[in-house]
């Protein structure tokens, strides 16, 4: 049942909670803004957030309960798992008899109700609630966990025979502590914990006396736990095991794949095996198999970068390269495009190392070098398979570039990465790696230049910059490019200055501990016209050729990111940290 906002206005007027006049008002900015005459009133200070909320509860004959200071028992939180009660906004925080009562902000989402109730066998008792309750809430589920892992490891330890790693070379010893119980519930649990964490990557660091687990969240890589000396054995067996490695090589590295799957999520997981000097040191990526379909938008591309790159995806022919460090991004905003291409009258291949995400109609291939099977080859043979759009992983050598240019010359459209910092330093790198100046103008149409900045959360500080704060920026930043920005986006008005722009920083608080969740990309996209094409076929130097990009329009990495920054969704920091270090 929807509140019509008549019937809204009636009950605020009677609860005395505004005046007829502030209620017109905020209907107002309601239809022009396109948001809930609701929500403007709160975000005015008209109302609080529990005041409309309650009022609302009220209307629909539905309680109310605030749980910002409530403790919910984790077997009452846990019937609801993490991801749902995350992405849903729904907290299962009473349990009386065969009744579940659950907090939620959407009373409406009877599919969620539906899930729960068959997940649980219970009926399920609906309670409104405001969305810091629920961040109350859902903050617990890290502790419950953190203290399920705590014990898990504990119990399972103590089941674990001691060890001495000098006997257990063979394989078949290898084999049984692979299989042990303690073992297998130890790797469980510290891939869910990963994976809840919202980890891309987990280290397992093997020292003297200890194991230490390190997580990357958000880019940044940070201590999770330390696990007793007598459990690196068989934490390594059992990835070797899962990942189908050879269990009695110690020397060499090995690289393996395995797939988790629960309720709430599915992974596939990437699995590095490096020999160290305490022993080995296992890297597992964690790569989610999501049918949610990639966007650029949803990457964070926006205005004239967007533009042009999806002006360039409607030609049939030519080159589009994606650069930037390792780990900026450049797979994912493949991807993105190729699910823009990816129709039934084209016929896109790809050669990759490694495939980290499978998509439909799209004939991968997985680089193998052990057997011959390079970039180079495979591109070579794909090219015998009437494709009409080729992705290429990475190209990092000579014949890679010339092959690839070779595709794009002959009628295809061709993708690909290469490690650069800028949109302009694709070209020069191109031309050391023995490409002909003549032949990239001809077939380069756009390059994306990209890093990843994290996110803030909901919650953060809002401030302005102090006069030495812009001095600072001044050294590392085109100031009066950025304002000029601004004030085009109208994130600012026409006679603001940099004193009077708020920016923003992080907030830490329970759900987000130091004050980002997430990441978003920040880009510059260099269309290949006329005057680029000159400035490639005169060899002229990376510098130059950005200069003359930026003459006609393109907006710098650093321009993008200050865009963000204005719009609460990064730092100013944040931006520094990944381009100017």
């Amino acid at each position: 049942m929807r509140i019509e906002t008549q019937q809204l206005k009636a009950f605020l007027l009677d609860a005395g909670l505004v005046t007829e006049a502030q209620f017109n008002q905020a209907q107002k900015k309601a239809q022009e803004t396109k948001q809930k005459v609701g929500d403007i009133l709160v975000s005015d200070g008209t109302i609080t957030q529990e005041e409309l909320i309650k009022l609302e509860a009220y209307i629909l004959g539905i309680p109310f309960i605030n749980l910002e200071k409530e403790k919910v028992p984790p077997e009452i939180l846990k019937i609801i798992p993490e991801p749902i009660a995350r992405s849903h906004n729904i907290i299962a925080f009473r349990k009386t008899g065969q009744s579940l009562e659950v907090a939620m902000l959407d009373p409406e989402d009877l599919r969620t109700i539906e899930f729960i109730k068959k997940k649980s066998n219970l009926k399920i008792l609906p309670r409104l609630t405001t969305p810091e309750s629920i961040k109350s809430v859902l903050s617990q589920y890290q502790k419950t966990l953190e203290a399920e892992f705590g014990e898990i490891i504990k119990k399972e330890t103590k089941g674990i025979k001691s060890i001495r790693e000098e006997i257990v070379k063979e394989k078949t010893d290898l084999q049984k502590i692979a299989e042990e119980l303690p073992i297998i519930r130890i790797a469980e649990t510290l891939l869910k914990h990963a994976i809840l964490q919202r980890a891309s990557d987990i280290h397992i660091e093997p020292t003297e006396k200890e194991v230490i687990v390190r997580y990357r969240i958000d880019g940044i890589l940070r201590d999770a736990m330390t696990l007793p000396k007598i459990v690196q054995s068989g934490i390594v067996a059992r990835i070797k095991v899962l990942s189908n490695l050879k269990l009695d090589e110690h020397r060499l590295p090995q690289d393996g794949r395995f797939k988790v799957e629960a309720e709430d999520y599915k992974y596939s997981i990437r699995v590095s095996i490096l020999p160290v000097f305490n022993g080995e040191k296992i890297v597992m990526r964690l790569l989610p198999e999501t049918s949610k379909a990639f966007t650029l938008e949803g990457l964070g591309l926006r205005g004239k970068s967007l533009e042009n790159i999806q002006d360039h995806l409607r030609k049939p022919v030519g080159m589009i390269l994606v650069t930037g460090p390792t780990g900026s991004g450049k797979t994912t905003t493949l991807y993105s495009m190729l699910e823009i291409l990816n129709t039934p009258d084209v016929n896109i291949a790809t050669v990759e190392d490694p495939i980290e995400y499978q998509m439909p109609r799209v004939n991968q291939t997985q680089v193998n070098p052990k057997i011959g099977l390079t970039f180079a080859s495979g591109l070579r043979s794909l090219v015998r398979q009437d494709p009409d759009i080729l992705m290429i992983g990475e190209i990092r050598d000579k014949e890679t570039a010339s092959l690839a240019i070779n595709a794009a010359l002959t009628g295809h459209l061709v993708l690909s990465t290469i490690h650069t910092n800028t949109a302009a330093g694709a070209i020069p790198r191109l031309i050391d790696m023995g490409a002909e100046p003549f032949l990239i103008s001809s077939t380069l149409n756009v390059i994306l230049a990209q890093r990843l900045v994290r996110k803030l959360c909901s919650e953060k500080l809002r401030y302005t910059l102090k006069k030495t704060e812009i001095k600072d920026l001044e050294k590392n930043c085109d100031l009066n490019k950025i304002l000029e920005i601004l004030r085009e986006e109208k994130i600012i008005k026409d006679k603001d200055n940099w004193p009077d722009i708020e920016f923003y920083r992080p907030k830490p608080s329970k759900e987000c501990q130091d004050g980002y969740k997430g990441r978003i990309g920040i880009y510059e996209a260099l269309p290949v016209t006329e005057s680029i094409k000159e400035l490639i076929i005169k060899r002229t130097d990376a510098d130059q050729v950005q200069a003359q990009a930026q003459r006609e329009g393109m907006r710098t990495m650093v321009e993008d990111g200050f865009l963000k920054a204005a719009q609460g969704i990064t730092s100013i920091e944040e931006v520094l940290r990944v381009i100017i270090s």
